[in-house]
Formats: C-alpha cells, structure tokens, sequence
C-alpha cells in the first residue's frame, strides 16, 4: 500500500467525517491557559477562525475521522467495508499534531473525533481514548474536544472517553428500530441505548449536590446523537418523536439530524433521491420548538405526517390554532408570548422589561423584533388590534415566502 501524506490523510478523512451533524462546541467547562500553563482555551470562543465547508457548514472544530477503514457493512454509509473508497488512517500522534497545529494557528476550537471501526469496538475506543488522553495529560490541552462512542465497547472505555471528553456522542442513525436492523445489521440496537444510559449516569453522578468527595468531571457538555433523515419512510413525526423520546429518556443535550445523502454503489435498499434540505432544517426549527418553547411533539406534528416544508412549524401551529390569537402582548405570560411566530426568547425576555416600565406599542415591538408584518395578525398592543386580520382565509399566503424562481447554473 502506498504511504500517504499527512495533506492527503487529511483531505480523505476531514471528507469522510462531514457525514456526522453531531458535533458543537457549547456548554464545555470553562477552561483556558491564560496562567501560562496549558495549550487552548473554551472561553467563550475567543480568538477562533470560523472556516465554512463546501456545503456551507460554519466549523470552528477539526472535525476528522481516526480512520475510515471500517469493518461494518453499514449501507447507509459510504465508509462501509463494501465500499470502493480511498482509505487513510491517522496515528494518534498526527491527530495530536494537527490538533495542536491548528489551534495554534487559530484556525480552531477543539477537536471533533470519529472514528470507523478497525480491529475490534474496544480497539477503536482504545485508539480514540489515547488522543484526548494524549492532549490532555502530555500536553495539557484545554481546548474543547468531542469524542464519538462507539457503542459495542466495553463501558469502562466508554466512562474513560467521557473524562477526558467535554462531550460524547453516540449516533443511534435511524429513526427506527427495525431500519437499523435491516441497513446495519452489525449495529445492535440495544447496546446503543446502554451506552447512552451509561454516560447519563455518569454525567448525572458527576453533578450531584451534596457529595463529600468532589467526582471528576464526566462529560460536562454532556451528550449528543444523530438521526439521519430520508433513509428510511420514518415521517417526520415519528421522527420527532424518537427524539422525543431520546431527550426524556437519557438526558441528551442534542439531537442531530442529517438529511441522507446517495452514496456511491449503494443498495437498492436505500432511495436514489436526498430529501429536502429544507426538511432537516424544519426538523431542527421543530426541535428547538420543543427544547426551548414549552412545546410537545404532538401540538407540532402527529406520529404519521411530516412538517410542512413551505412554512416553519411556529407559524404552521398557529395557523392551526387561531383561536389562541390575537394575544396581548401587555398582559400575557411568557409561555403564552414564546408560541407567537416570529417572536423568540430573547425578543419575549425584552418585552417582559419593557412593560414593567410602559405598555408596549407596536413600535416597542417593531423596535424589538425584526418582521413585524408577520406578528401583527397575532398580537395586541395598546395602540394595535388586528381586527380581522387574525381570521382571513388568505392569511396563510399573506404570510407565506414568495415562490422563488428556480436557476439553471
């Protein structure tokens, strides 16, 4: 085999692992080297060169595979053994070096590390375990580091990832059981969801009050996975409800969705056809609905449909529930405010302050808010009533993206 260039491993294996949405930055514990001490920082992000992808993904982690040499067959993947791809593997040392090489030159904020399966599931966590190990403990690396789990390994390597890790993720792939089963028959389904409760319990033991002795830190951004969408027939439903699901049962910080993309010779199982990208994008919108504005899963979507793509989930609810509108933004509570279109968090928060002081105006919320044509069928102030604007048969075109002309080139 002819030996490859650390340039060329590279380029393979930064490719190969732009399949994987689940990496992010956020919630890693407050660390820097401003003492003098130490390599990287996670505060705040401070001094990191955001690069962009060719699908434009905005990444500020050297996300890379170990190696994309694999010993599973999963169809859905293009690293699969079947696979007729050029292959490369990184030892740990170069993972090191370039880790360090680009976080000093500012090009980063940490590291992002999957890895196919080589050898054996232990043998792989072994290899992945020994780069953040490497970083942290020789070189005193501070910088933020993700590490991918793999599931099959055996749980004392899984807890050992999680310590030198801010965050782990473990991809649970599709949304249904049976999908799995039938695509990635190597994958057990069972030991997926062990391996989540396991890093749960850590990351729960690691937090909790009242203990004499303080327990090291586990994972303190704790854990993520991914769900690829358009595999399979899951609807987007029920495909927010396995997260659903996923967040009660193991405390996940995210769900990742990944809208399928054709490989290369790929089964007849799998469809010749991405979906929409606009559908990920929705099932995020729909997600973030969920996590972070009191929303269920079944006021979004039933288990047996999908969202609509033309229109967010916020202003498809709405639109739904006309009896819930118009709201007075003076008197409502934040729960209430948080479920009209076009206003989010940071917006409610503001006009919470606001109207301690005076009553809101449309111009307060104009001033505010960006979009105020698409508030104003729902909302009262107290120098604005939309009247009948809440109830036209029209109301969902009026507030619907114009049709934009497709491009040849």
């Amino acid at each position: 085999m002819a030996t490859l260039s650390l340039k060329r491993k590279l380029e393979i294996l930064s490719d190969a692992a732009k399949y994987d949405a689940s990496c992010a930055s956020s919630g890693g514990t407050k660390r820097d080297s401003r003492g003098g001490k130490g390599v990287g920082s996670v505060e705040g992000g401070m001094g990191i060169c955001h690069a962009y992808a060719p699908d434009g993904r905005c990444i500020s982690l050297l996300k890379i595979l170990l190696t994309n040499f694999c010993v599973y067959d999963c169809a859905y993947c293009v690293n699969r053994v079947s696979s007729n791809v050029t292959r490369a593997r990184f030892s740990v040392e170069e993972v090191c070096d370039l880790t360090l090489g680009f976080y000093k030159r500012n090009y980063i904020e940490g590291l992002f590390l999957s890895s196919g399966i080589i050898r054996s599931p232990d043998y792989t966590m072994e290899e992945l375990v020994r780069v953040a190990k490497t970083l942290r403990e020789v070189h005193d690396f501070r910088g933020y580091i993700h590490l991918k789990v793999i599931p099959e390994a055996a749980p004392a390597l899984v807890n050992e990832a999680a310590l030198y890790a801010d965050r782990v993720s473990i991809n649970i792939e599709l949304p249904r059981d049976d999908s799995l089963n039938r695509l990635a028959p190597e994958k057990d389904v069972a030991g997926i969801k062990k391996a989540m409760g396991a890093v749960r319990l850590g990351v729960e033991a690691g937090a909790e009050k009242g203990r004499k002795a303080r327990a090291p830190k586990f994972a303190p951004a704790g854990q993520s996975t991914q769900l690829i969408v358009g595999a399979d027939a899951a609807p987007d439903g029920e495909i927010l409800k396995r997260s659903e699901s996923l967040y009660g049962a193991y405390s996940l910080r995210r769900v990742y969705y990944s809208a399928f993309s054709p490989i290369p010779d790929s089964t007849a199982r799998l469809p010749l056809q991405r979906p929409p990208l606009v559908r990920e994008h929705r099932l995020y919108q729909a997600d973030w609905l969920m996590r972070s504005y009191g929303f269920e899963r079944a006021e979004i979507v039933a288990e047996g449909e999908d969202l609509e793509l033309e229109i967010d989930p916020k202003l498809a609810w709405a639109l739904k529930n006309r009896a819930a509108f118009p709201l007075d933004l003076n008197t409502a509570d934040r729960e209430q405010m948080l479920r009209v279109p076009g206003l989010g968090v940071r917006s409610v928060d503001r006009m919470l302050e606001v109207r301690r002081i005076k009553a809101l105006t449309l111009e307060d919320v104009r001033r505010l808010t960006r979009g105020l044509e698409k508030l104003k069928p729902f909302i009262v102030t107290a120098d604005w009533t939309p009247g009948g604007l809440t109830d036209r048969a029209d109301l969902r075109e009026r507030l619907a993206p114009p049709p934009q002309q497709m491009r040849l080139f």
